[in-house]
């Protein structure tokens, strides 16, 4: 691993400079505004802890403002032509293409992920929105034949105000999933985006504006986790709540929404495992599996986090583990040839060092990493365990975090049923040279991504979603936007 210490001393200068371009507030009924209270909240900069912002904190009345607004243009919005709406979202969708090396850089700076991957990250929700945009013309309901005189029609409309929260690991790609498709739907919408890296999603909420999207269809908001989410469930208002981010907390708002009969599209927390199968080959299946792995420091919820090696190859995949986890540099995000930045704050470092420490006591082995870089920011280096014991805590909680837990097996329908042990199933991973065995795989992950010799991220035109307590509904794919859809059953006696 290459370590980036020397942090430029004109670091924190350049990021609040670059930062101080940015649009930072409440969106509520088509306008800028502070909150009520004129309460802000800091954005810190990973690299340095330094303060590069700050953004408005949405009041209670704040929220029924962003309520009330979003139910006006309810109508209208759903009333819209299919064809209208995808011209203001296909417009959208260029601007977002034009702005993307800007928005790159903001979410570079606030969140931590190389700007190189945060630009990517802005060009492939464009391919999100686009989609959407063309989805929006294809939402067709049928007619179903009858005998008797009776026509029988089955119509989709959309289901009213969504309340939406999305956390900070992918500022453009979480909020996008559920604007873009809410918004082709025909669906309003009040966004309670993260406040750690609001810029992003500001810049997100101003090229919806300035394409034309009519106001109240679109309300961002900032505020506290708890209440702000509390508020959008318990609002007469919403008709259907949308949230990404942990299982704890997904469970506490589902239940909440439940007591109201209000639906929800949960898209939780995971503990991906990844089995490498006797006769994989190990040096590609730990090239790919780490290309995953350290992507967004490991702060993905599909990232691959327990390792079941075949003991026959174990020896070989490891090192090649370390070879890829060695390759990293580690720095500013802004600056070129980083391949790592920061974690997001020093909650998830504290977290991180927590459980390599405690798999340590437990018997595992560092093979590489293990510890904190440097002395400001929020800096962690790539780790590598190797013999990590099953009742060690990072194998039955999710690490979020740059650390890859090793363990090897035996026997492979062993592999799968401790691979299923936990009650979470996003994602899963396999690797195999053999078709049976991939089937094997394929059939028995209890998981709603599944992925063979490779770690497939996001796909627009494919659902994606968890079984067990990992979620519930699917985003992306007409899924995803028939998941902002109720179906309506229309008969008409004809004489």
């Amino acid at each position: 691993m290459t370590v980036a210490t020397e942090i430029r001393t004109d670091a924190s200068a350049r990021a609040a400079e670059i930062y101080s371009t940015a649009t930072l507030g409440l969106y509520i009924d088509g306008e800028w505004r502070e909150g009520a209270a004129g309460r802000t909240f800091d954005v810190l900069n990973p690299v340095d802890d330094s303060v590069i912002g700050q953004v408005a904190r949405a009041e209670a009345s704040d929220l029924d403002d962003a309520l009330a607004a979003a139910e006006r243009a309810f109508p209208a919005w759903r009333d819209t032509s299919a064809f209208e709406k995808s011209r203001i979202l296909m417009k959208a969708t260029a601007l977002l293409r034009e702005r993307a090396p800007e928005i790159g850089r903001l979410m570079a700076i606030e969140q931590g992920k190389p700007v190189k991957d945060a630009t990517l990250e802005a060009f492939r929700v464009s391919g999100t929105l686009e989609w959407c945009a063309q989805e929006t013309r294809r939402l067709y309901g049928r007619v179903i034949p009858t005998d008797v005189d009776t026509s029988l029609t089955v119509r989709y409309e959309p289901v009213g105000v969504v309340g939406a929260i999305v956390p900070w690991n992918f500022p453009a790609g979480s909020p996008m999933r559920k604007m873009s498709a809410a918004i082709a739907a025909g669906c309003t919408l009040v966004i309670k985006a993260s406040q750690e890296v609001p810029a992003t999603v500001c810049a997100l909420a101003q090229i919806f504006h300035d394409a034309g999207l009519p106001q109240g269809v679109l309300n961002l908001v900032f505020g506290r986790g708890a209440e702000t989410a509390e508020h959008l469930i318990d609002s007469p208002t919403t008709r259907l709540i949308a949230f990404t981010g942990s299982v704890p907390v997904g469970k506490q708002l589902n239940a909440r929404a439940g007591a109201l009969m209000k639906p929800t599209i949960m898209e939780l927390g995971g503990h991906a495992p990844v089995i490498i199968a006797a006769d994989a080959d190990p040096i590609q299946a730990a090239r790919r599996a780490s290309a995953a792995k350290w992507a967004n420091a490991g702060q993905v919820c599909t990232s691959p986090s327990r390792f079941f090696v075949h003991e026959s190859i174990a020896e070989e995949f490891t090192a090649e583990m370390v070879r890829q986890a060695e390759a990293l540099v580690v720095g500013d995000p802004l600056d070129e040839g980083v391949t790592m930045g920061p974690l997001i704050n020093a909650k998830r470092v504290e977290s991180t060092d927590h459980l390599v420490k405690d798999a340590v006591a437990h018997g595992a082995t560092v093979a590489t990493g293990g510890h904190r870089i440097g002395e400001q920011g929020c800096f962690y280096a790539p780790t590598v365990l190797v013999d990590v014991p099953l009742d060690a805590e990072v194998m039955s909680e999710e690490p979020f975090g740059p650390i890859a837990p090793i363990t090897t097996f035996t026997d492979l329908d062993e592999a799968i049923r401790i691979a299923n042990s936990l009650p979470f199933g996003l994602a899963a991973y396999g690797f195999t040279e053999s078709a049976s065995t991939a089937d094997i795989l394929a059939r028995g992950f209890e998981a709603g991504i599944l992925s063979i010799n490779h770690c497939g991220g996001s796909v627009t035109e494919a659902p994606s979603g968890g079984v067990k307590e990992s979620g519930l509904g699917r985003e992306s794919g007409p899924e995803g936007v028939q998941a902002y859809l109720i179906t309506k059953r229309v008969s008409h006696k004809l004489r």
